[in-house]
């Protein structure tokens, strides 16, 4: 989606959507909004979406709020969302994830083996498999970030 639905509104100014962001619980705010709330919050933890309360991790601008970076104002609100999304996208883990997997997917030792405890020996496998989605999906999220507003 370009931008937030037709007639909808901004949920923090209750105005028409100025320079709008999605955020990563999929509700849309102006951007200059979102940042406000989160500069009126602790500065080192995101701030909450002020709808669902989840905490907003990763903010994408429209499409449309990207191509008027030329404008100064509207690139120094960029900026500040590249910043946001810098702070708590929560990419540092990401090399610690694949390497740890790694590690484990290439051990020739199994740490419960299915021969011996059956179906506990199989649970471990599958928390590996969960693991290694984890990690695809801290991919996915930083080829997002990278694309929309990070560095």
């Amino acid at each position: 989606m370009d931008g937030p639905p037709e007639n909808d509104f901004c949920s923090i100014c209750h105005g028409n959507f100025h320079l709008p962001s999605q955020a990563n619980c999929s509700h849309w705010f102006c951007t200059n909004c979102i940042l406000q709330v989160w500069n009126h919050g602790p500065a080192l933890q995101p701030c909450k979406c002020p709808l669902c309360r989840r905490q907003i991790t990763l903010l994408i601008p429209s499409e449309a709020s990207s191509r008027l970076r030329h404008n100064a104002e509207v690139s120094e609100i960029l900026q500040k969302v590249e910043t946001y999304n810098r702070l708590f996208s929560e990419r540092s883990n990401d090399l610690v994830q694949a390497v740890l997997s790694t590690i484990y997917v290439l051990s020739p030792v199994d740490i419960i083996p299915e021969g011996v405890l059956g179906i506990i020996g199989l649970l471990d496998d599958l928390i590996i498999l969960f693991i290694c989605f984890l990690h695809v999906a801290a991919l996915y999220r930083s080829v997002l970030v990278n694309r929309h507003g990070g560095s």
